[in-house]
């Protein structure tokens, strides 16, 4: 029988090659490792029409980003999402798992107040997923548009701080990023949203 001799150049080669692998199996995600963003509004709609079949509505603050990172993926395989499935929907939990922070609204100006999109059009590309078409709520624990002593009863003032900063609703798991986790919305998009929902939920 043949045997084969590793020279030392090879051993080390095996060595490396194997402590990489490990290590990439065996130690937590980190900024290197994440993947490209996804969509919040899609993750959003993804998670409620993939994980919430079988699994009950988490807070998105039980885990660490990095954690969220390895349940999503693993989960990729067994739920059959496409890659851009499961990047959306960690992104929606890791936008998510934010803290609340009061947001000072900025001096009205023409490039802080503007905006190029109508209520409508902003609430079907980041309210939606979430809010539902009808204003319902798309899953439980999210606030229902149409209730007569919900959400919209409250001060247009109110509304805003809460659409600005974010919003914890009483009882429910998840919580409202600051502007729905869509960043680019200004002032003027966030009162054009306020008034779209008053003309199509409010009583």
């Amino acid at each position: 029988m043949m045997k084969i001799h590793l020279t030392t150049p090879f051993k080390s080669t095996v060595a490396a090659i194997s402590f990489g692998a490990i290590s990439l199996l065996s130690f937590p995600a980190t900024a290197f490792d994440y993947p490209e963003k996804g969509d919040f509004a899609k993750g959003s709609l993804a998670w409620a029409e993939n994980c919430a079949r079988c699994h009950n509505i988490r807070s998105a603050n039980e885990l660490r980003d990095d954690q969220w990172l390895t349940t999503v993926f693993h989960m990729r395989v067994r739920a059959g999402l496409t890659g851009q499935e499961a990047r959306d929907i960690l992104t929606f939990l890791q936008t998510s798992n934010v803290s609340f922070v009061q947001e000072t609204p900025p001096a009205s100006t023409a490039e802080s107040a503007a905006s190029t999109l109508s209520g409508k059009e902003i609430y079907q590309q980041t309210c939606i997923a979430c809010h539902g078409a009808d204003g319902t709520g798309a899953f439980a624990g999210v606030p229902d548009f149409t209730d007569p002593k919900g959400r919209l009863s409250k001060s247009d003032e109110e509304l805003l701080k809460n659409v600005r900063n974010g919003f914890q609703t009483p009882g429910s798991p998840m919580a409202m990023p600051p502007r729905g986790g869509n960043g680019a919305l200004t002032e003027g998009d966030l009162h054009n949203v306020i008034e779209y929902l008053h003309s199509e939920f409010g009583s």
